[in-house]
């Protein structure tokens, strides 16, 4: 499975590539702390592969980046994506590397 850093993201973010984020976790852990992403829960990412682009990077993430790569296998297996990549470590990995005021 591809994987990008948080350290590899934070500069995506800040070259302004073009790339998708996604956060897979439940509404009530992203209102507690996000780091941007659109919101599309794990229950329901397999339902909805038409809101995932295919013309760029996708990093799908969750907490600690287990839930994102579950996603990942079954949207590969399933549809065929080849783009996805898993963010390390999750939010909580951003939260020690890039942004300490995030509550993790």
């Amino acid at each position: 499975m591809k994987e990008v850093t948080v350290v590899e993201l934070k500069s995506m973010m800040d070259d302004k590539e073009d790339f998708q984020l996604i956060d897979v976790r439940e509404s009530y852990e992203y209102d507690a702390a996000n780091i941007g992403g659109e919101l599309i829960p794990m229950n329901t990412i397999i339902d909805n592969p038409e809101n995932i682009r295919r013309d760029c990077k996708v990093i799908l993430q969750c907490r600690s980046g287990n839930r994102s790569a579950v996603a990942i296998q079954h949207l590969e297996a399933k549809f065929g994506f080849t783009n996805l990549y898993n963010l390390k470590g999750g939010i909580i990995a951003w939260a020690k590397q890039i942004d300490n005021s995030l509550p993790f």
